[in-house]
């Protein structure tokens, strides 16, 4: 046993107790956890002995070429971390980066949503398509300095990359610009398209490109996460369904006269008791939880409003959709019960993710090429975070793990509805202490320095090499298609997205007000008016 897969082994159990525990939006790195445990299954799917793939090296030169420009987006959109649906400045650096590096923008506001967009580059006649995934959302609270301890950022503790979208974001459009210069110097055909992921933490802007047609003449597309390890296989995460269940009935002074209200509260009360007897009676793979949104504003006065915004995931769109209908039913009783009236607004909904072997193989052949390598400055700095947060001081993880085999997580993201209309890979580099969930300080720091440098630029490089390997390889195209047909079964996409649910909720209304002509409407909203 080789010293990394001995360091692995010593640290699996601790890792597996807390690595992930914490991760609401680590769909990939849930996965990754249970999966190592199927340390024979792994074994016996791991193509580590097969030979690298020659674009591994012209893959690592083209990179370097590029060094500066993914660094830079990294870096700039760490520094200029903004929410979700509110990443005016983060999609401006990828829009900028993309034009300089001879990306045409064939879409702004893609989807309706002001901070997505879709570039593109083409040589040659015809040839395959290949897309990437940015992504540019930071978290709220988890601004940090880049510094293993809890230090506010750049702006404050506000907003900070969390999930790593800054260096998510820098090393797929950076694979792009890699890809690029290897096309150049071979007179390689092909288009190389880039999606602005805009939104991945909440309505994710994929769903809504996804429902409008934009990725369904893709070859492949290609994307990764920051993760604890570096890993891929054959993850399978959740579907998912939002809604909001609000209950109106009408006030009343709840003292003097409560008979003459109607409680919303009371609706949205009912209708979570329900949602409680209706648990002993849904399968394993089913999760639904809530919060009240609203449940009045004055004890002394019956509430007129009462909501829920509640979260449904199961292992594909087929249960998720048996269980929101079961739910729309228990508020319809609910209102009944209470004399109230119930709207259950669906507004948005995701896909499971459809893994693909034969590109899950292919990244695995570069990831094993390239390898992970820490300086003991890099290594100080992750055990200086874990033991901050009182974790075992293992510091950062120096292998990659073998083939994970077929695992289904309770994590989601949006990238499943991409996977249900074209093969998609997906992998994670570790970028992040062992111990830490995502969606937390350690990470935020973690990619303001040399570690989330590290993960771009790697990552990065994996995704040039594979796009470089399915545009000139006719069988791997024809492998990953025949593998995501056979997962397919014939089914075909519909969007979880209502029909009229025409953009997310939420959008900044500076940004739906921008036209593209000027400074004039975003100085005339943003600055107060005076009536004098």
């Amino acid at each position: 046993m080789s010293d990394d897969r001995t360091f692995a082994e010593m640290a699996r159990r601790d890792f597996l107790k807390t690595s992930f525990a914490v991760s609401g939006g680590a769909a990939i790195a849930t996965g990754l956890m249970a999966a190592v445990e199927a340390d024979a299954a792994m074994a016996a799917v791991n193509p580590a002995d097969q030979p690298p793939p020659g674009s591994v090296e012209p893959a690592a030169r083209a990179v370097e070429a590029v060094r500066d420009a993914i660094l830079r987006i990294s870096r700039e959109v760490w520094e200029n971390a903004e929410l979700s649906l509110e990443e005016d400045i983060s999609s401006k650096i990828h829009l900028r980066e993309l034009e300089a590096a001879g990306f045409t923008i064939v879409s702004r506001g893609t989807s309706n949503i002001p901070t997505a967009f879709i570039a593109e580059w083409s040589q040659g006649s015809g040839g395959p398509k290949i897309g990437f995934l940015p992504e540019y959302d930071a978290l709220p609270g988890l601004g940090n300095a880049a510094e293993p301890r809890q230090t506010p950022g750049p702006a404050g503790v506000d907003v900070g990359h969390g999930c790593g979208h800054n260096m998510l974001g820098a090393g797929c459009t950076g694979a792009a610009f890699a890809l690029k210069k290897m096309m150049q110097e071979n007179g390689t055909a092909g288009t190389l398209r880039v999606y602005g992921c805009a939104a991945e933490e909440t309505q994710g802007a994929k769903v809504f490109m996804v429902r409008d047609g934009y990725f369904n003449d893709l070859d492949a597309a290609l994307a990764w996460h920051p993760a604890p390890i570096t890993a891929t296989g054959l993850l399978r995460t959740a579907a998912v369904n939002m809604a909001r269940v609000r209950f109106t009935g009408r006030t009343a002074h709840a003292g003097v006269a409560p008979w003459e209200g109607r409680s919303g509260l009371k609706g949205a009360e009912m209708f979570a008791v329900g949602v409680q007897f209706m648990r002993e009676h849904i399968e394993p793979t089913s999760r639904v939880h809530y919060i009240y949104t609203q449940s009045g504003i004055a004890a002394n006065v019956v509430p007129e409003v009462g909501e829920i915004l509640i979260m449904i995931r199961d292992s594909d769109r087929e249960r998720v959709t048996a269980i929101t209908s079961w739910l729309r039913e228990i508020a319809d009783g609910a209102a009944l019960a209470t004399q109230t009236q119930a709207e259950f607004d669906l507004f948005f909904g995701m896909h499971d993710l459809i893994p693909n072997e034969t590109l899950a193989g292919q990244a695995l052949r570069h990831m094993n090429a390239i390898g992970v390598d820490w300086t003991e400055d890099e290594q100080a700095f992750a055990r200086a975070c874990q033991k901050e947060m009182g974790l075992a001081e293992l510091g950062l993880s120096p292998a990659i793990a073998p083939m994970i085999p077929e695992t289904t997580t309770g994590g989601a993201t949006d990238v499943g509805d991409v996977s249900f209309v074209t093969p998609t890979a997906l992998f994670a580099w570790a970028c992040m202490p062992l111990g830490v969930g995502l969606h937390m300080w350690p990470l935020t720091a973690c990619g303001g320095m040399s570690i989330g440098d590290k993960a771009a630029l790697a990552s990065a490089r994996v995704m040039a090499g594979v796009g470089y390997d399915l545009l000139v390889d006719p069988e791997l195209r024809a492998g990953a298609r025949a593998d995501f047909d056979r997962r397919l079964k014939g089914r075909t996409y519909v969007s979880p997205l209502p029909p009229e649910r025409k953009r997310p909720d939420g959008i900044p209304a500076h940004l739906l007000l921008r036209d593209g002509t000027g400074e004039f409407v975003d100085g005339a909203y943003l600055q107060p008016y005076s009536y004098e």
